[in-house]
């Protein structure tokens, strides 16, 4: 009965869809440079976390297919249709990330990625419902359906998608046409943020007007 006033809160239900939209941006950055093929970081292969890296990069492809597989988790979560699928190779991905940060001692980049875990585990129990089928195999069960993100979200969501790509692309900015492209992108990721919340807002009135 709890997790139920949990699940159907509306303040409740925005956060986990912008915590969606931010896990999966997490992945952008670092995922288009390794499908790119660059390299993620300068350091000296003297040390550790240097040479482990470097051993990553020289591997090729799998370090292609590694950033593909960040950037395919990061885009299920922001389509918020596909949002527990995206979580699940989000925790995948993630739990090899986390225990490389703690073993190789990374300076602070652990916190981030505890951070992150937790993250991902609370959009898990969100959608924890939807796995039960998997754990309570040949048991019949009475299943608990609640509201998905309407379609605004997933329409915002595909906006974000193509303008976060865009601006996590690796390498310096150029002067023109490029720094102008960057700064619509910008522009369009604000527009989409302000323009979901005043629809929010207003159907929210709308609601309560109804019920009043």
């Amino acid at each position: 009965m709890t997790f139920e006033k949990l699940r159907t809160n509306k303040l409740n239900q925005w956060i986990i869809i912008h915590l969606r939209y931010l896990v999966g941006f997490a992945f952008f950055p670092s995922g288009m440079t390794k499908l790119l093929g660059n390299r993620f970081t300068v350091l000296s292969t003297d040390t550790p976390i240097g040479a482990f890296f470097e051993a990553m990069y020289q591997t090729g492809f799998y370090w292609n297919f590694l950033g593909l597989s960040q950037l395919v988790a990061g885009i299920l979560l922001m389509t918020q249709r596909f949002a527990l699928l995206g979580a699940l190779m989000f925790l995948a991905i993630l739990t090899n990330i986390w225990i490389i940060t703690i073993s190789l001692s990374f300076t602070g980049t652990w916190v981030i990625t505890s951070l992150m875990m937790i993250a991902v585990t609370v959009l898990l129990i969100w959608d924890h419902h939807k796995l039960m089928p998997i754990f309570g195999y040949n048991q019949s069960m009475t299943l608990k359906f609640y509201t998905e993100p309407g379609r605004i979200w997933i329409n915002a969501g595909m906006m974000y998608t193509v303008c976060l790509l865009g601006l996590s692309w690796p390498g310096p900015v150029g002067e023109g046409l490029e720094r102008w492209i960057l700064r619509i992108l910008v522009v369009v990721v604000m527009l989409t943020f302000l323009v979901t919340q005043y629809k929010t807002y207003k159907s929210h009135r709308l609601l309560v007007k109804n019920q009043s």
